[in-house]
């Protein structure tokens, strides 16, 4: 995957095609344990042994339990996981779990994530998998512990085992009331023994701190301004870095004057190939000396937005044949439509950012990323040394949303501060962020069905062109089906977004189910429900409804009422929304209701952020986002020129959120994005009859 260049699809796809759900890679690293407090202590292991505690000298391999959960001496619990805290709140929940199953209280839970030199290895906070896949990992790791601390205690007291119990972060004895604190049990050393995969976990029914709204961790530092960002450290001696970046996409080099920076007073200036940037005392010398080098350009010839779509059809793999023309000759209604969905930005909170710092041959990068272990891998090729000299840091970072698998400020900043020999921080801009980021991917996607009389799909043909294959596969029943996904030539750099492809596959079959539906003077939650056989999704379309008043709601002029639904990732999504056509307004959505279910719910309240957030980021991405571009330009690179949603956007917003206790718990971060979008198209056309299908729908407000 070539995740540094600009034209280079990186698909989120192929991340998860070679994700390792176990999370174990048995990489037999060297892993260096902080002191934190509480008796955290260096603890290195190297055998594998049936049970019991190590030396402090000692190397662990990542199927211990003492590479993810550390007892200090005083109690405190100090967890190690390479997932990455975007905003998502996942430090919480994963504390929740391991809480759980440990029995201790929360505020004696530390939680070191996405530390190159500290945790197992990890893929990277992606595709909804920290939840389905870390949670069990790191439940199944302090069920192993707590069944540990049993047998020490047991052993200790010469009693017998089931007598003994753990509360509070204590080993109790029913018989003798007796009771010791666990960190006097492993006395600061590491626990040894592989993690039980058949260990009984706790269940969700019998819950008491999972399955809570636990305030999130360390959000009282949020609140006050004292947690540190990428762009907010500092380190003795720093320097800040600036980048010369081309005019254009695939613009290469022809010559280069550096004189004019190297002029100027304590500014070092960088040339290796194609890539020069400079450091200096202060971010303002340093965009001078950056203004001050004068570069020759030779300029590729790009299509534009104007020409993306026939672009895209064109490059693609193989041209499609349609497989339901015949099929959907007797049908009662049918529809054979092409959408369009443009490429959006990610337009996170924080820009990328990072901090290199080079000592006795070793690079330290503290970096804004999804992906701790990806962006170590990178710099291991970009200086050609070894990884295990090379320790990534990621801290809470602000915002992801799929846009930050890439480390590109950190390795910017690495090579500057290698030539520095000093530490060296880079923060791109925001036009930087619009322009040199990648986007969400563009698409065309074709849609040919067919139903009979009774309401039922008879024929579903459905080709997407270049925007992803995620949620491509419809739930519905139907007996014709063909479906595929087509890839072709990106004019710009794109790559995962919140939900991926399912924004894009989802708005379009979803638009195509509701034609349908109107054709059939069937009502469009029926024709939904009739057609699907999977009582989770039906549920949730239910609850909307439910919730709304989808079957009682009275229409009146100008408003109109729509809905969405959809499946991806194990999480189950519903909305409805009311919208009111206003001749100053335009399109103003007025209510959004949402139903979502994942299986048994950790943290109801942050659920409900995540599900709140996700529908607020897809109403941009339904109404007005879009990127304009033209000869391999970036033409609305700033927010005064890309519309994002504003509070005066912002409905009324509703949701219901099931809890299955019966079912293990799944992702919430991208799922919940996908029913807006389709949602508010379908009640433009209830409201005027005016069927859409491009994303965005009314960038310049609903032409009539």
């Amino acid at each position: 995957m070539k995740d540094n260049d600009n034209n280079s699809t990186i698909a989120a796809e192929q991340y998860e095609l070679h994700a390792d759900p176990v999370y174990r890679f048995n990489m037999n690293r060297r892993r260096f344990f902080e002191v934190m407090g509480g008796g955290l202590a260096i603890a290195f292991t190297t055998i594998k042994s049936p049970g019991g505690i190590l030396r402090d000298d000692s190397r662990l391999d990542d199927d211990q339990v003492g590479a993810w959960i550390h007892i200090g001496e005083e109690g405190r619990v100090t967890i190690y996981t390479g997932k990455a805290e975007v905003g998502q709140n996942i430090r919480t929940s994963l504390a929740q779990v391991v809480a759980e199953e440990l029995q201790v209280p929360m505020d004696r839970i530390e939680m070191i994530l996405g530390d190159t030199d500290l945790t197992p290895y990890d893929r990277g906070t992606f595709g909804s998998r920290s939840t389905p896949y870390m949670g069990p990992q790191l439940r199944k790791a302090a069920a192993t512990a707590r069944e540990l601390l049993l047998d020490m205690a047991a052993k200790e007291w010469k009693v017998d085992r089931s007598n003994l119990l753990m509360e509070n972060g204590n080993v109790k004895n029913l018989s003798t009331k007796q009771s010791i604190n666990i960190g006097k049990l492993t006395k600061g050393k590491q626990l040894v023994h592989g993690v039980r995969d058949n260990i009984a976990l706790t269940s969700p029914r019998e819950w008491k701190v999972a399955g809570t709204s636990v305030p999130k961790v360390n959000g009282e530092a949020f609140l006050r301004g004292a947690h540190k960002y990428v762009s907010d450290m500092k380190l003795p001696g720093m320097l800040y870095g600036k980048v010369l970046r081309p005019p254009s996409y695939g613009a290469s080099l022809v010559s280069v004057d550096l004189s004019g920076a190297k002029k100027m007073k304590d500014v070092i200036v960088v040339q290796d190939g194609e890539f020069i940037g400079v450091a200096a005392p202060d971010s303002y010398t340093a965009n001078e000396a950056i203004a001050a080098i004068r570069a020759e350009w030779k300029e590729k010839s790009h299509p534009g937005r104007a020409e993306l779509f026939d672009h895209l059809k064109e490059t693609a793999e193989r041209s499609a044949t349609n497989q339901a023309d015949r099929l959907i000759e007797g049908a009662a209604a049918r529809v054979k439509q092409t959408f369009y969905v443009d490429y959006i930005a990610h337009a996170p909170l924080e820009p990328r950012a990072g901090l290199a710092q080079w000592t006795n041959g070793k690079l330290t990068v503290w970096v804004g990323t999804q992906r701790p272990f990806g962006v170590q891998e990178d710099l291991a090729k970009v200086f050609n040394m070894p990884k295990e000299n090379i320790r990534v840091i990621q801290p809470d970072t602000g915002s992801g949303y799929g846009g930050k698998h890439t480390g590109e400020a950190g390795i910017e900043a690495a090579r500057l501060a290698q030539a520095a020999n000093k530490p060296v921080k880079v923060v791109w801009t925001r036009e930087e962020e619009f322009t040199w980021a990648y986007f969400r991917p563009a698409g065309v996607i074709e849609v040919t069905a067919g139903a009979n009389k009774d309401g039922l799909l008879i024929a579903w043909d459905f080709h997407n062109y270049n925007s992803g294959g995620s949620a491509i596969e419809t739930p519905y029943a139907v007996p014709n089906k063909s479906v595929q996904f087509h890839r072709a030539d990106s004019p710009l750099r794109q790559g995962s977004y919140r939900g991926l492809a399912s924004t894009a596959n989802v708005f379009a079959r979803e638009c195509a189910m509701n034609d349908l539906a109107t054709d059939l003077n069937i009502d469009p939650l029926t024709f939904r429900i009739k057609n699907l056989r999977e009582e989770r999704l039906i549920n949730v379309l239910n609850a909307a409804a439910e919730k709304f008043g989808w079957r009682n709601y009275r229409r009146t002029p100008n408003h109109g009422i729509g809905v969405g639904c959809g499946t991806e990732k194990g999480g189950f999504v519903a909305t409805c929304v009311e919208i009111v056509i206003d001749k100053e307004q335009g399109v103003k959505v007025i209510r959004a209701v949402t139903a979502f279910e994942c299986g048994a719910i950790i943290n109801p309240e942050h659920l409900k952020n995540q599900i709140e957030g996700a529908v607020v980021q897809g109403l941009g991405g339904a109404l007005f986002e879009w990127i304009d571009f033209k000869d391999g330009k970036i033409l609305n690179a700033q927010f005064s020129g890309y519309r994002v949603p504003r509070f005066a956007d912002i409905p009324k917003l509703e949701t219901v959120t099931l809890n299955r206790l019966d079912l293990p718990p799944a992702g919430a971060g991208e799922t919940p994005i996908v029913g807006i979008a389709p949602a508010i198209r379908n009640a433009i056309a209830d409201a005027t009859g005016k069927r859409l299908y491009t994303l965005p729908l009314t960038p310049n407000g609903l032409e009539t």
